[in-house]
């Protein structure tokens, strides 16, 4: 795979918007705005939304039709 191909990949919708909560809930977490538990709690729901959602494509375009 080229690495044209792979930065293609990274650069999608799901990605971009895990990056700019992480950033943005980090900020709000130095600020003092939100606790780091309510962090851990956000993180962790947009990080596993994340990987859900990328598994399930890979394992939809892995399975194979049984006739």
């Amino acid at each position: 795979m080229k690495i044209k191909e792979r930065i293609a990949k990274l650069i999608d919708v799901k990605s971009i918007l895990t990056l700019v909560l992480t950033v943005f809930f980090g900020a709000l977490t130095i600020r003092g705005s939100i606790s780091s538990d309510q962090f851990q709690t956000i993180y962790t729901t947009v990080i596993a939304f994340y990987f859900g959602t990328q598994y399930q494509k890979n394992s939809n375009d892995n399975k194979t039709v049984w006739r």
